[in-house]
């Protein structure tokens, strides 16, 4: 009797890093210097921070608190105008974005991006000609406050959210063109395969 593929290991159940586990406990020690947590139960979640095997476990020490976004930051604005405008590549990602698809559309595309912010939020408007957002797997967005427009609103992402990456926070309209915000499709991949076998 021959038995099934093996189950895909979820997430959560990943192994983290010694680097992972410090960036945790420098986040909580943060918590506790703000009288987010007491110093008690600061002990308990160093504790199992220094401990902890998967990602899963790190998780749950943080998630009751905010996340950390610089406020003093000018925010990166990008306006589609009559030609286009598109973000791609290796690029510095600010934690506040202002996108207008103008008449030529806007893309931002984070796939090959190395950003360690917890948090980014985009005000986007979509105008006439629209703005597609991509982000990588294991990133996630919360939507709740983007109105569709006429153009509409589609998100194409998944719930499956990584570790220590951000969440796109996204706010805005649609306007006539549209809004997307998904992941890479099977033609940027084999774009991000080529790249990386370089």
């Amino acid at each position: 009797m021959t038995s099934g593929p093996p189950e895909p290991v979820r997430r959560a159940d990943w192994r983290v890093s010694h680097d992972e586990r410090e960036a945790v406990v420098e986040r909580l020690n943060n918590a506790a210097a703000e009288g987010r947590i007491d110093l008690e139960e600061l002990d308990v979640r160093l504790s199992a921070a220094l401990n902890a095997k998967t990602y899963g476990d790190l998780e749950r020490l943080t998630a009751d608190l905010p996340p950390e976004v610089p406020v003093d930051q000018e925010p990166l604005v990008l306006k589609g105008g009559m030609h286009g405008v598109t973000r791609t590549g290796r690029w510095d990602v600010p934690g506040r974005i202002i996108v207008y698809g103008g008449m030529g559309a806007a893309k931002l595309d984070f796939t090959q991006t190395e950003c360690r912010l917890p948090e980014i939020q985009i005000e986007v408007h979509g105008e006439m000609a629209g703005v597609t957002i991509v982000i990588p797997d294991g990133w996630i967005a919360e939507t709740s406050r983007m109105n569709p427009g006429l153009g509409g609103f589609r998100d194409k992402t998944t719930p499956d959210r990584l570790p220590r990456t951000p969440l796109i926070r996204l706010a805005g309209s649609g306007g006539a063109g549209g809004v997307v915000i998904r992941h890479a499709n099977s033609w940027e991949r084999r774009k991000l395969r080529r790249l990386q076998e370089r």
